[in-house]
């Protein structure tokens, strides 16, 4: 029997492949997060207000859940303009996805930048930066334990039970506003 022998760049290629398949089917899929919803609750609208550091849930105009101690960037006043200038945006943005697989414990992104974010950044010579999220805290921390102060990089930090909660009641699609 004869040994089939690779090069290098065919040896990453397959790496790769492999790689991108098996991140593909560890995905969670949208439709299982939604199914998590708590009797018959499920969000059609988030509402963030920075001062406040709060978070309200909305179903048909009316609020089914809040969460207080939002944690930001290190510069959370201010929307965000331009890459690593560690604030959180504020504007109407959509949750477009929830990831497991984060370096912290569960997140739904935050479709930032918009048009609006680009242009700016963009008339300025800068990047708006992205991948923003609602997320819990760092992988690796005692569940109910939280970082202090602000410390993301211009995610929404949570406690891990919060997100845990916002997680199974936040389908994919739903309109956010983040507040001043």
């Amino acid at each position: 029997m004869q040994r089939m022998r690779y090069s290098v760049p065919a040896m990453r290629i397959i790496a790769i492949s492999l790689a991108l398949a098996i991140a593909a089917c560890s995905q969670p899929v949208p439709e299982a997060r939604a199914q998590q919803a708590h009797t018959g609750e499920r969000a059609d609208f988030v509402l963030v207000d920075k001062s406040e550091r709060k978070l309200w849930l909305y179903q048909d105009g009316k609020v089914i859940r809040s969460y207080s101690g939002l944690q930001y960037g290190d510069a959370p006043v201010g929307h965000k303009r331009f890459e690593g200038d560690e604030r959180t945006p504020e504007g109407r943005y959509t949750i477009s996805y929830g990831n497991e697989q984060s370096s912290y414990y569960l997140s739904l992104y935050i479709d930032y930048p918009n048009a609006q974010d680009r242009a700016y950044a963009r008339a300025r010579g800068r990047s708006p930066g992205g991948l923003i999220f609602i997320h819990g805290q760092p992988n690796g921390m005692p569940f109910d334990a939280r970082v202090p102060g602000d410390w993301t990089d211009g995610c929404i930090a949570m406690s891990n039970a919060e997100i845990a909660e916002l997680w199974s009641l936040v389908p994919d699609g739903t309109p956010i506003e983040i507040r001043a």
